[in-house]
């Protein structure tokens, strides 16, 4: 599909972005290597200054200051690009391959599937196209080879999803993911309830509860098995539509909850019972997996002694037999892991039903897998040091080949289907 309407625009002709790949890549080398990001803001702003409607400049600025930390500058300048324009151009090697059209959202890092990474090595050109609420149609979209929907889960992307399932809805051309209403699912109370009974997963009930109810359950006015089906503490809580950990917590004890509150200022939260999936060395162990095409590609394994695991501050740097447990988790992965839990790959796969989605999760005693999260938008990436982690760089080719094939199959399954 090289010209979807007549108004289509010529790629050549739209602002060039660097994009998030190397913005974050140069941030994991200031990481690896304990140093400050190189930043390119004095660049960026020198550009902005001679030029404010510089929508590439203004673009790439938003991004390095996101990966700053520097949220509501980030924001600003993001506003001020999309009101340049609403679609830019990735150019990743020489720009000679097909041309992917993206739909996204304005928002952070977790807004959207970090696309970026997944083509970073290849001759691709990204086009991201930016929708929302309001989009009437999709008259104006560049000319490109096959489509993708990459709009992530949460409250504020609702009504763009719901305007966007409305817009795709005769779709003519190859696309991935055109399934804005499955995305919208992805909620984790809806998560957890599109799994609350297949045997071979354990995705903990998670409800939505105010923050009067809290507050009430923290004066002990409320009783907890009041609350769905929660028996006893702990329990974990976090404000609806946060990622990363953010605000989450393990609460033990009522005082604790009445703590955690006063720290918090949203007004909805989401409330599910801890579990426990520490292993018999004591450490928590946290899996993300990728799906291209209904099939599983390893991302990475991360080991902490900590409950909540990130990745960063796991100690995977740090601790030489954690990698060494990783690089065989994944060397293995099809043999061993993907193996035992094919049967709950394969209820995944059926129940959300999208061409590319993420998991995180762990294991349990008895054999199950603990779903954590299922979404669009978990970094999938090959950004570690290549010194510290030589042995990821292969898991990763093989999850980004994959993903390239599942494009490109995309087209193919249209071309036949409309012949």
């Amino acid at each position: 599909m090289s010209n979807n309407t007549s108004r289509a625009r010529s790629v050549d002709k739209l602002p060039v972005i660097a994009g998030k790949a190397p913005v974050i890549r140069a941030l994991y080398e200031a990481f690896y290597n304990q140093r400050d990001i190189p930043s390119l803001r004095a660049a960026l702003f020198e550009r902005v200054a001679s030029n404010p409607a510089d929508a590439a400049a203004l673009m790439d600025l938003s991004i390095v200051l996101q990966s700053l930390g520097e949220a509501e500058k980030a924001a600003i300048h993001q506003r001020a690009a999309l009101e340049a324009s609403r679609i830019f151009r990735i150019r990743n090697g020489r720009g000679t391959g097909p041309n992917i059209l993206v739909f996204v959202s304005p928002g952070d890092f977790m807004a959207n599937t970090p696309i970026e990474f997944l083509l970073e090595s290849s001759d691709a050109n990204i086009l991201l196209y930016y929708v929302d609420s309001e989009t009437r149609d999709l008259a104006d979209v560049p000319e490109h080879d096959v489509a993708f929907v990459a709009i992530a889960e949460a409250p504020d992307k609702r009504p763009v999803l719901e305007n966007l399932d409305r817009l795709l809805s005769d779709w003519p051309g190859p696309i991935m993911n055109n399934s804005p209403k499955r995305i919208i699912e992805l909620t984790r109370d809806g998560v957890a309830e599109m799994f609350r009974n297949e045997p071979t997963i354990l995705a903990p009930k998670t409800m939505r509860v105010s923050r009067e109810q809290l507050e009430k359950l923290a004066s002990g006015e409320l009783a907890i098995s009041s609350i769905g089906e929660l028996e006893s503490l702990p329990i974990i809580v976090r404000p609806i539509g946060t990622h990363a950990g953010n605000g989450l917590d393990k609460i033990s004890t009522l005082p604790e909850l009445s703590i955690y509150l006063t720290a918090q200022s949203e007004d909805q939260f989401y409330i599910a019972p801890f579990i426990d999936y520490s292993g018999p060395d004591g450490r928590f162990r946290k899996q993300r997996i990728a799906f291209v095409d209904g099939r599983p590609f390893a991302s990475h394994l991360a080991i902490s002694d900590h409950w909540m695991v990130h990745y960063l501050s796991a100690g995977m740097t740090e601790y030489a037999e954690r990698r060494a447990e990783e690089a065989e988790w994944m060397a293995n992965f099809d043999t061993d892991f993907a193996r035992r839990h094919a049967r709950a790959f394969d209820a995944l796969q059926c129940r959300i039903g999208l061409d590319y989605f993420t998991i995180d999760c762990g294991e349990l005693p008895d054999g199950r897998l603990l779903l954590f999260e299922a979404d669009v938008a978990m970094v999938v990436h090959s950004m570690d040091s290549e010194a510290i982690f030589p042995y990821k760089k292969q898991a990763m080719r093989k999850l980004f080949s994959a993903f390239e094939l599942a494009l490109q199959q995309c087209v193919a399954r249209t071309k036949k289907a409309q012949q």
